[in-house]
């Protein structure tokens, strides 16, 4: 009985000093995070967008099913910013450019959160598969994988959602068809590299399954670039989809930064600068946050500035 005891305590110990560990690695990431000052402008410049886009229904009073597309007034065409009622201006198709950069936030928070989570899981896998299995499996993935990567991300993407058509969720599906080779090929070489450790090779000798060794020894610690890159992502796939929406592959009208951009082109010439210059500037600045924070937890997760 007291065996049982000591070993039921062994085991709690271990589990207790290894959640410890990792506490002190989480909240050590988060102050190397905090002390970099343009790391701290990337994280407030998202909170921000990510606030404006959580309560988009509740600034523009509106929240219908087709909130989503930009309403129209024609009795207020091509009015410029300051306008009651329309305080960015309207393009000129009578469209309410502070809607459309609110509502827009929204849009570009969905299409990266769609592109970015469904090309990490699909990635991960097929690198895990490939990286594990090794062989002939290893050689025809990264073959494929090869393919994918030796077209540019914006030409490929493009001839996808031209073939598909224009479509905002077209547009989803063109970009996460091409990223996800990104996240292929990084976890596959994670995953060789952490499998030839000597802590992995300790959990084969005591007999765990390949699938235990891969969830609690391999997949944790091959998560890292996987996550920088998901970060990097989330600026980059809201640039390549507002290029494909100024082209029109998206919905005509609807609530997104491109579309807009696209609208307002025509007026910049007149000096009708604003339909176009806000919607942009919320890309750059989108753009740049991610940016700025990928590249911040990229130093901040690096091992060789623990303890500095």
């Amino acid at each position: 009985m007291s065996e049982i005891t000591d070993s039921n305590f062994e085991k709690a110990s271990v589990r207790d000093t290894a959640f410890r560990v990792r506490m002190r690695r989480f909240f050590g990431v988060l102050q190397r995070l905090t002390s970099n000052p343009t790391t701290v402008v990337g994280l407030v410049l998202i909170a921000l967008m990510l606030a404006m886009a959580i309560f988009a229904p509740w600034i523009t009073e509106a929240n219908t099913p087709d909130a989503y597309q930009m309403p129209r007034d024609w009795g207020a065409v091509r009015k410029p910013p300051g306008t009651p009622g329309h305080w960015l201006g309207t393009t000129n198709e009578g469209g309410d450019v502070f809607y459309g950069v609110i509502w827009g936030s929204r849009t570009s928070l969905q299409l990266s959160l769609y592109v970015v989570g469904s090309t990490m899981v699909i990635g991960t896998i097929i690198g895990s598969v490939a990286g594990l299995v090794g062989g002939w499996v290893d050689e025809v993935l990264m073959r494929i994988v090869d393919v994918f990567l030796s077209i540019p991300e914006l030409i490929f993407a493009l001839a996808i959602a031209a073939v598909l058509g224009p479509s905002f969720t077209n547009i989803i599906i063109a970009l996460a068809m091409v990223i996800w080779v990104k996240y292929a090929r990084i976890m596959r070489a994670q995953v060789i590299q952490i499998k030839q450790n000597d802590y992995v090779d300790a959990a084969r000798v005591i007999g765990d399954s390949k699938l235990n060794i891969y969830l609690k020894d391999i997949l944790p610690n091959a998560v890292t670039p996987v996550t920088v890159q998901a970060t990097l992502d989330m600026g980059n796939v809201v640039l390549i989809g507002a290029t494909l929406s100024f082209i029109g592959l998206s919905e005509a009208g609807i609530a997104e930064w491109g579309v807009l951009v696209s609208e307002g082109q025509a007026g910049i010439a007149s000096g009708r600068w604003w339909a176009s210059t806000f919607p942009g500037l919320m890309i750059f600045l989108w753009a740049l946050a991610f940016n700025l924070v990928g590249d911040g937890l990229r130093d901040a997760l690096d091992p060789r500035t623990e303890g500095r």
